[in-house]
């Protein structure tokens, strides 16, 4: 099957294929000004940390992706940029703030909390996905008022020289979303997420492909921090942003790159002009501090695990409530879930049962048929909280929360899709759980005085 440029495919939930056909093919062509020059300091570049960037355009600031504080994916990620001492006042004073999508290292919730506290009506600008990005907003008890679902491939105008367009993402569009920015129609960025393993020489192929006047790597600016995921961080090497800037600069010469350091500010009506202009980039103070050495590990911790002596883990018919409210069956999958201490190891007293997804039902041994196996070994803590609260398990799986092994050696996309992207909006109904439970201590004794070291 051959694809032109202006088809995609879409996965259905049969397995069978969707040819779409892209229309307007390009939507950001609509339209369009009449270009004009940009003034010195008129338009620029603030990075904070990791995806986030806080664009000067004329007397609109506009914040992008705010993690400022906590963790993302459960306990997994910490910010490895120290945020500028201002950078909350900055988000609060926001004209207007963009969040690509649903992870929390683009939509941080610890953060919004702050931002709700403050300025809780302050302007923010989603895409229209399938899953709402906002999906867990209620759940999180932050509160906020002025939430603004953005159609696809449409101008929203600003001011008479301000527009911007909300577009689904090119790599994963049923969950992630890019954004072009248009200020006098004399420069756009396309914000383009790629996948973080791909190989640096790509990268440096397609900017050079793409041929932007200036590059800047983001949203890789994360660190396994906590003292448990040494083995993460040891083994996990990333490619640098100084590494792919070395190699775009020698694959194209001509394209200038940033490294940005946090509250390294870009003039893009300078860079424009002469990108050898010195000026063009500010540095922070030699004194301000780049890297992040403390982060608040037992606050973030404990909260996540005080969800191991909730009620409902006292009763083992919580395991058939969850997976029934997780919806996800008629697949030949079975898989084994065994709650581990900090170190993967399994707990003496945690639960340890199996899932057959073909049936849902909950054998006590692999059946006789041929079948697929998983077996996931899951932080205690991590695994509870994401049960209790209905999260999805991009928590575990992306944040390094479990340790996986598979037979025979196969990615099940269906299967991890639907944990990921597709659980119900709402949490499990505990409340209507617990009053119709059992205990049943013979089959499965459960201590509630463990706690994770």
């Amino acid at each position: 099957m051959t694809l032109n440029q202006h088809t995609d495919v879409e996965v259905l939930d049969d397995g069978a294929l969707q040819l779409l056909e892209l229309s307007p093919v390009h939507p950001w062509l609509t339209d369009p000004r009449e270009t004009l020059e940009l003034q010195e300091g008129e338009v620029k570049v603030t990075y904070l940390t990791h995806a986030c960037m806080e664009l000067q355009l004329g007397q609109k600031r506009f914040m992008f992706d705010p993690w400022l504080k906590g963790p993302a994916f459960a306990r997994g990620w910490w910010l490895l940029h120290e945020p500028p001492d201002d950078a909350l006042d900055r988000l609060c004073a926001a004209d207007l703030i963009y969040i690509s999508h649903m992870h929390s290292d683009h939509l941080s919730y610890p953060t919004l909390k702050v931002l709700s506290e403050r300025r809780p009506d302050a302007p923010i600008y989603v895409g229209g996905l399938s899953r709402p990005v906002f999906w867990y907003l209620e759940q999180s008890q932050v509160k906020l008022t002025n939430i603004n679902v953005t159609p696809f491939g449409v101008w929203l105008n600003i001011d008479e020289h301000l527009r911007f367009m909300i577009l689904m993402d090119g790599v994963h569009p049923e969950m992630d979303t890019c954004i072009i920015v248009d200020y006098k129609d004399s420069w756009k960025t396309d914000f383009i997420k790629t996948e973080r393993r791909k190989l640096l020489n790509y990268k440096a192929e397609l900017v050079r492909s793409l041929q932007p006047r200036i590059y800047c790597p983001f949203a890789g600016y994360f660190v396994e921090a906590h003292p448990s995921d040494k083995y993460i961080k040891d083994t996990n090497v990333k490619n640098t942003a100084e590494d792919l800037n070395a190699l775009i600069n020698k694959l194209a010469p001509d394209i200038k790159t940033w490294t940005p350091k946090p509250g390294a500010v870009l003039d893009l009506g300078l860079a424009l002009k002469d990108s050898s202009n010195s000026e063009a980039i500010s540095n922070p103070p030699t004194n301000a501090k780049v890297y992040k050495d403390s982060w608040e590990f037992d606050l973030y911790v404990e909260e996540i695990n005080s969800a191991i002596s909730c009620e409902i883990f006292k009763h083992q018919s919580w395991i058939q409530f969850y997976y029934t409210w997780a919806g996800f069956k008629n697949y030949n999958l079975v898989v084994r879930i065994i709650e581990s201490d900090d170190h993967f190891e399994p707990l003496r007293d945690g639960y340890d049962y199996l899932v057959d997804f073909l049936d849902l039902s909950f054998p006590t041994a692999r059946p006789d048929r041929e079948h697929f196996y998983i077996e996931i070994k899951n932080r205690v803590g991590v695994m509870r909280y994401v049960v209790l609260h209905g999260c999805l398990w991009d928590d575990l799986y992306i944040g390094f929360q479990n340790r996986i092994s598979r037979d025979p050696d196969v990615y099940h996309h269906k299967f991890w899709n639907h944990f990921q992207t597709q659980l119900p909006l709402h949490c499990p109904d505990w409340d209507q759980f617990l009053p119709h439970c059992f205990v049943d201590l013979e089959m499965h004794p459960v201590c509630l005085l463990w706690r994770p070291a």
